[in-house]
């Protein structure tokens, strides 16, 4: 059996909802300021985190969601509630471990939204960790193969494997 870092990472399967190129802009617009508070949680500056979860928020402001309609709609407006609940935990404290879990919740729905919808040809990596939250094991979104760990920082930087390519 080959290790995780022997194994390809699988082939990008398309986003469930065929929706407006310009709704996939501004989710990878979303996805880009994601990737800041990635970094921000990878140097375990709690200020930055602050910064780059509010970032996220007002990015997350500008998606126009009368872009899609029906089930992809409703589909959006439940990732769109989530990610605006765990952005303002991450706000609500300073202490880096509780701003973690909450980034936890903010990569599932943005992992959730990227498979509905797609980013329009960017390229993003979903990652894991198995360590983190006490061996439960915590995902993220990169925008590089390079694995570069939120949960642990300088920690444990280089913990974790790519599980999956989305675009």
């Amino acid at each position: 059996m080959a290790s995780d870092e022997e194994q390809e990472t699988p082939v990008v399967a398309a986003p469930r909802y065929d929706v407006n190129a310009v709704f996939q802009e501004q989710l990878g617009g979303v996805f880009a300021a994601y990737v800041l508070l990635k970094d921000a949680f990878v140097a375990s500056d709690g200020t930055q985190v602050k910064v780059a979860s509010a970032k996220v928020e007002e990015i997350l402001k500008t998606v126009d969601m009368k872009l899609i309609s029906g089930d992809a709609h409703s589909e959006w407006m439940t990732y769109l509630g989530s990610l605006e609940g765990a952005l303002k935990e991450i706000q609500a404290t300073d202490d880096l471990a509780v701003q973690r879990q909450a980034f936890s919740g903010v990569s599932a729905s943005m992992y959730s939204s990227i498979k509905a919808f797609g980013l329009g040809g960017v390229t993003a990596y979903y990652d894991f960790c198995p360590m983190a939250f006490d061996n439960a094991g915590g995902f993220w979104l990169s925008d590089s193969k390079e694995i570069k760990n939120p949960y642990f920082g300088d920690m444990m930087l280089t913990c974790g494997s790519v599980k999956e390519t989305l675009q």
